[in-house]
């Protein structure tokens, strides 16, 4: 048994400077891949900014450390957190064999990579610079800090993108990408799984998700001898009642449905019943509702945007269209069988024991306590 320590400051995504609060982490792509280290006989512990802390009080399978963040108006909380006291958390604890810190650009990661490098990997998942003062901090960052200081520890990119940015600046990156795990537990077994004419989104209802736009095309398959197909749009956002009234405006309320959010133990169910997962995304990097619907057996109709669109277009996961419309959905919905195939021969490469047994092999742990 190894001990395993993973420093994930931003435990999910914030539009805002305002941190939305949040009654449970336990969904979160982390706190999954933390499970997938435990599943495997390992001793893990989870090290996040007590930003994301949520209001209720949580019994958690593994230890969480909250640590709190100063000067927010140079360091926001929802982008680029500062810890003080983690170099001194390092430093009493130095019996961790592996140490995985989410993102090359970020005050936590050059702290261990700084005090640890032979046993730190910096999981990257950017792509390119970060926005910040025109860009300015992080080309500063990159070329210098990381590209001198952290040069000793080993990148592991979570994407073909991410791998080609990084590669610029650090020595030591891995050839191997490392995804999002998904925890297969919650995945209903495939005996149970019945495909039913549906289309599903997971989402927040916000303008980059263009989700007008995945209606219309929808309405446009369902107008086209699909009648009988409905479109299921799992998930909260500001563009919610906009988003009604186009529904109502062209007539689909029996065909086009708002869930609002829903638990984990019901959403991957529902998605997995489907027959496809449409994402219209102009801005994103790696969506875990992506990996979770190709480990549910569910295909996917995205953007090229997601990172994820690379395997999903070399694995015939689905379809990678940046236009995709009504076609697209007449192709998955004939061709489902084949596409459903498909992802559930490829589900065990996007579980998070697979992901943990990854990060095992590129760095394996010398020590056992």
């Amino acid at each position: 048994m190894s001990r395993i320590l993973i420093i994930n400051p931003i435990l999910y995504t914030s539009e805002t400077n305002q941190i939305p609060k949040v009654k449970s982490i336990k969904d979160t792509m982390i706190y999954t891949l933390c499970l997938g280290f435990q599943k495997m006989g390992h001793q893990v512990t989870l090290l996040a900014a007590k930003d994301y802390q949520p209001t209720t009080e949580e019994s958690y399978d593994f230890p969480i450390a909250w640590m709190d963040t100063v000067w927010h108006k140079v360091f926001l909380p929802r982008c680029l957190p500062y810890m003080p006291k983690l170099r001194s958390y390092l430093k009493r604890h130095p019996g961790y064999d592996l140490i995985i810190a989410s993102e090359v650009f970020g005050t936590w990661s050059y702290t261990a990579a700084r005090l640890y490098p032979d046993k730190t990997i910096l999981w990257q998942e950017l792509a390119k610079h970060n926005n910040i003062l025109h860009k300015m901090p992080s080309k500063i960052w990159y070329r210098t800090v990381a590209g001198i200081l952290m040069r000793k520890a080993m990148v592991v990119p979570r994407s073909e993108a991410a791998a080609s940015f990084i590669r610029q600046f650090m020595p030591h990156v891995s050839d191997i990408c490392i995804d999002h795990g998904v925890n297969m537990d919650k995945i209903p077994p495939l005996g149970q799984i019945v495909k039913k004419k549906r289309f599903v989104v997971v989402s927040q209802l916000i303008a980059r998700k263009q989700i007008d736009r995945t209606i219309l095309h929808f309405e446009k398959f369902m107008r086209q001898g699909h009648s009988d197909y409905q479109l299921y749009i799992i998930g909260k956002g500001e563009l919610e009642e906009q988003l009604r009234n186009l529904v109502r405006e062209r007539h689909l309320e029996s065909n086009v449905h708002f869930m609002g959010q829903m638990a984990h133990e019901k959403l991957l169910p529902f998605v997995a019943e489907s027959e496809a997962m449409l994402i219209s995304t102009v801005k994103d990097d790696n969506m875990v509702s992506i990996v979770e619907s190709i480990a549910a057996g569910t295909p996917v109709v995205t953007t090229s945007v997601p990172f994820t669109s690379v395997y999903i277009k070399r694995e015939n996961l689905g379809i990678v269209a940046d236009h995709w419309n009504e076609k697209a959905l007449e192709k998955i919905s004939r061709e489902n069988d084949i596409y459903v195939k498909n992802c559930l021969d490829y589900r065990e490469k996007v579980s998070n024991t697979h992901c943990a047994g990854q990060f095992l092999a590129l760095r394996p742990c010398n020590g056992s306590h």
